[in-house]
């Protein structure tokens, strides 16, 4: 067939089946990106005569004699689109994985288009920007500015990458094509608990263009855990690559290597595998009980009881709860469940590797590629420099990406073959087989007297890890945050974290303290109105003040920095912005209207070991190299670091060139989680750039021959007691006396600080559909001093629309034999741009005495007190409490009803 693709004519053709998307990749245009290959996201979107259309659900042969455009044909970087450069200067985007498709979208739209966005965008999903940032793109609202040299910190300076991002130019990590490559697919187990019993490869192997079948005899036996932290014992080792017994539906069985994807997809079709059947349990409660099915076996150290699939127990306490209790006016108890969520970004999971000069390489979407090389240096007994790990730009993270789930067997395959490998993910294999939030069941009491001072808290905390236990402890224990919000001098606390037949929990942002959190909030909401008293107010008289102990269930020295009212000064600017009132309801009778409030308390570094290294270097060409491990993602910390590099170095972000993500470029970093990105590696900047300015202001005073007091950094050179002294003069000196300018530093995750954050919310029920509307969103952060405004409004604004989809519209069902029912973008529901209310952002001006030049990372905390906010609101407006997630408009509406009837409900 003949058709032309950004103005040039092709002749070929498509493989049978073929979707268009697949097919313009293959061309090269890289800018076409799959993010669900079902029609659902819109990150594939490109033109068809001028009309959009999403690709991947687009056969390839509807192209013959079209005009097809993409994202590399709507403009370059001299000459962007009108609506590129919009995207470009709002920013409009985070991650950027969404971008291309978003551009292509609202390139077409009319004006009438223009004022009904929830409709024009409803075929295309942001899962990082909570899509205000996006409506501005489209409106030509600019929010990026220009920093002065030396001024970079607290200015809205854009990305590096912008340009790139929004022309489709930024290579993600399925951006690239090696000749030779084959394609590993998976084949996944049927049932929640087997023995495998035999695998027979014979027919996989006649599948032509089939390389290898790999099964759990043909890969190392070592046990690892795919949860990445600096001190790997923090998380169990009782993982294998492949395994001869399977604990959920999804986990990987047989792996097999092939010319193309369809011939892999076909051998593992052809795979046969008898298995053995073993009773399974999905509740973790009753994996708990006696007589349970036992996951894992008394081999195992890492299990704290096998018998009763405990891997871990956390308990503790601070004074006396029961004399607490006893002298309580008013004491309440409720169980409150937050379910799996999924992270659903929209760049799937997947690695590459290939061998070169005798190493291994792996180009991965990966959060930490230098705690993945460590894994897989242990996995493969690699010397650390036979490999090399890197990342390009990561399409979203969330914490997702916080593992070792991808990059394994693409190593094996290309250290069997010699040859590169390609192993990506479907969006059924991320819901399926990737680690969603970890399931929490909490039960919380609390006793007040009637003045609403706290006397007691006790918070019984049952944690479903899943059929492996990455992350399991850690999120455990960081839930202990939600208690150490408030002063009280008895506290209890006991933590389960339980094995179950389901698909692995892991890490997502608010890490552990999310579920906590809204069990924590409610229980605040249902005893203030127990108590008669404003919510707020109950919490102005129990939250921690500057001076107290944070206190959770043990009362020990720490190394957690506290020294400002973050959350006293956060409730009162949510309060006095609710009080200036918001949106009516919509028209008509039938709805209810309330208002709810929650707050949250978040450390800026995980509790464990976080490292990172940063090397500052001037550069012949007089423009500083900045390199550090931290992978963008959409979480902003690379601009973050140039603009720390350029306000210590005395000149502009245009002049500091980034390095990142590289085992061979870079220093060691734990990885960019937890906010760790600024706040440990956004340290080492800081100290990386001090100490080359002043290695660079004291060669200039002795060059200059005067003092060294009397210099200083002057963008393009030094100020050297009035005289400016061209850096390419430095430089030249420094080369002839064999002196180069460069530095090296560390940082570590501790001393630690915490951000504060309130959130609140007026809402509108529907009595007859159950049906939420939200008529005002608010949130006040503590962050510190801010480094970047419009990235930290929109890391806030992406932060409350996954809370939001946390709270209303994310389900991830299981059904009883533990398979995921809707593993898909549509029936998932992450919000839609119709669902995500715009959110008032409130900055409270503090310094921080931790983090760099007085910021908190705070990316990670904004989630937290989304859901409990939503349910307080919903019950004010309806009277009914909802302890359980998501808040459906099935079940507001049963409750609703049962609530007039007197009729119970089997749901808190």
């Amino acid at each position: 067939m003949t058709y032309t693709v950004n103005g040039k004519t092709f002749d070929g053709e498509p493989r049978p089946g073929q979707c268009l998307r697949t097919h313009l990749r293959d061309l090269g245009h890289h800018g076409v990106k799959k993010g669900c290959d079902a029609g659902d996201c819109g990150a594939c979107t490109v033109w068809l005569d001028g009309d959009p259309v999403h690709s991947c659900i687009t056969p390839a042969f509807r192209a013959e004699g079209r005009e097809v455009t993409t994202i590399e044909g709507l403009g370059s970087p001299d000459d962007l689109h009108p609506v590129q450069r919009g995207f470009r200067d709002a920013p409009g985007f985070q991650c950027g994985f969404c971008t291309a498709g978003m551009i292509m979208t609202a390139a077409t739209f009319t004006d009438a288009q223009k004022q009904d966005l929830p409709r024009a965008l409803k075929g295309n999903l942001c899962r990082c920007t909570g899509y205000r940032a996006i409506e501005d793109a489209v409106h030509g609202v600019a929010g990026i500015e220009v920093a002065p040299p030396g001024r970079a910190v607290g200015t809205s300076v854009g990305t590096p990458a912008a340009t790139d991002v929004v022309t489709g130019r930024a290579e993600f990590t399925m951006d690239t094509d090696i000749d030779g490559m084959l394609h590993l697919k998976v084949l996944h187990s049927p049932h929640a608990h087997a023995r495998i019993v035999s695998i027979d490869k014979t027919a996989a192997l006649a599948v032509p263009g089939v390389h290898r079948v790999y099964t759990w005899q043909d890969v190392p036996r070592k046990r690892f855990t795919t949860a990445i932290h600096t001190d790997h014992l923090v998380d169990p080792d009782d993982t294998y690559i492949l395994d001869d017994t399977v604990r959920f539906v999804g986990q990987r069985v047989v792996a097999v290597l092939a010319d193309t994807v369809g011939a892999a997809e076909e051998g593992c079709r052809r795979v046969v595998v008898e298995y053995e059947p073993l009773p399974a349990v999905f509740d973790p409660e009753e994996a708990m009980a006696d007589g349970a099915p036992q996951l894992h076996g008394s081999d195992d150290p890492f299990v704290r009881d096998p018998v009763h699939n405990v891997l871990l127990e956390l308990h503790g306490h601070v004074g006396d709860v029961e004399a607490g209790f006893a002298e309580a006016d008013v004491i309440h108890e409720g169980t409150y469940f937050s379910p799996r969520v999924q992270h659903a970004h929209l760049e799937t999971h997947g690695s590459i590797a290939w061998m070169a000069d005798g190493r291994l390489h792996v180009r991965t979407s990966s959060q930490s590629p230098s705690i993945a090389k460590v894994k897989l240096s242990h996995l493969f007994d690699l010397r650390p420099d036979q490999l090399r790990v890197f990342c390009m730009r990561v399409g979203g993270a969330f914490g997702g990406k916080q593992e070792v789930i991808s990059e394994d067997l693409a190593a094996l395959a290309t250290l069997d073959t010699g040859r590169p490998v390609c192993f990506e993910y479907t969006r059924e294999e991320e819901f399926t087989t990737a680690s969603p939030r970890h399931p929490m069941r909490l039960t919380v009491r609390l006793g007040a007297r009637s003045d609403g001072t706290l006397t007691a808290m006790q918070v019984r905390n049952v944690s479903n890890t899943g059929a492996y236990g990455n992350h399991g402890g850690e999120t455990l224990f960081a839930g202990g945050a939600a208690v150490m919000l408030y002063r009280c001098p008895n506290k209890k606390f006991d933590g389960y974290s339980v094995y179950t037949n389901t698909v692995p929990s892991g890490a997502l942002r608010g890490y552990g303290m999310t579920q906590p959190a809204f069990a924590v909030e409610s229980a605040m909401g249902e005893l203030a109105i127990a108590l008669d008293m404003d919510p707020l107010e109950l919490r102005r008289r129990n939250i921690v003040r500057p001076g107290d102990s944070l206190v959770a269930f043990e009362d020990g020295p720490d190394d957690v920095v506290f020294a400002e009212d973050g959350v006293g000064r956060c409730i009162d600017l949510v309060d006095e912005a609710l009080r200036r009132g918001g949106s009516e309801p919509p028209p008509g009778g039938d709805w209810l209207v309330g208002t709810g409030t929650a707050s949250s308390l978040h450390e800026t570094a995980p509790p464990t070991d976080h490292i990172s290294e940063a090397w500052a270097t001037l550069g012949g060409d007089c423009i500083y190299e900045l390199a550090v491990g931290t992978v963008e993602f959409g979480e902003g910390t690379p601009t973050a670091h140039v603009q720390i590099a350029a306000s210590q170095l005395g000149t502009t972000p245009s002049r500091v060139r980034l390095v990142q993500s590289d085992t061979d470029r870079t220093g060691f970093d734990t990885g960019a989680f937890a906010s760790a990105g600024l706040s440990v590696a956004g340290n080492a900047v800081a100290r990386a750039t001090n100490a080359l300015r002043d290695r660079i202001l004291a060669f200039a005073a002795a060059h200059a021959g005067v003092e060294v007091a009397a210099c200083a950094m002057d963008d393009d050179a030094v100020a050297c007691d009035g005289v400016r002294v061209p850096l390419s003069e430095l430089v030249e000196a420094a080369r002839a006396r064999g002196i180069r300018f460069t530095a090296a530093r560390k940082a570590y995750g501790s001393p630690r600080s915490v951000v504060s954050n309130t959130h609140g919310f007026r809402v509108a029920v529907h009595r007859v559909t159950g049906e939420v509307r939200i008529l005002r969103s608010v949130q006040a952060t503590d962050a510190g001093v801010i480094i970047n405004p419009a990235q930290v409004r929109g890391q806030i604004e992406g932060g409350v629309a996954q809370g939001i989809g946390f709270a209303l519209t994310e389900n991830f069902h299981v059904d009883s034999d533990g398979v995921m029912t809707n593993p898909n973008l549509r029936n998932y529901r992450i919000p839609t741009y119709a669902d995500v209310p715009r959110t008032e952002v409130l900055l409270v001006e503090s310094t921080d005495s931790v983090g760099p030049m007085h910021a908190k990372g705070m990316a990670e905390c904004c989630i937290n007190p989304v859901a409990p906010a939503l349910a307080n609101a919903v019950e004010d407006a309806t009277g009914v409490r909802f302890r359980e997630l998501p808040l459906t408009p099935e079940r507001i509406y049963r409750r609703i009803v049962e609530s007039r009837t007197g009729a119970t409900s089997v749901h808190a």
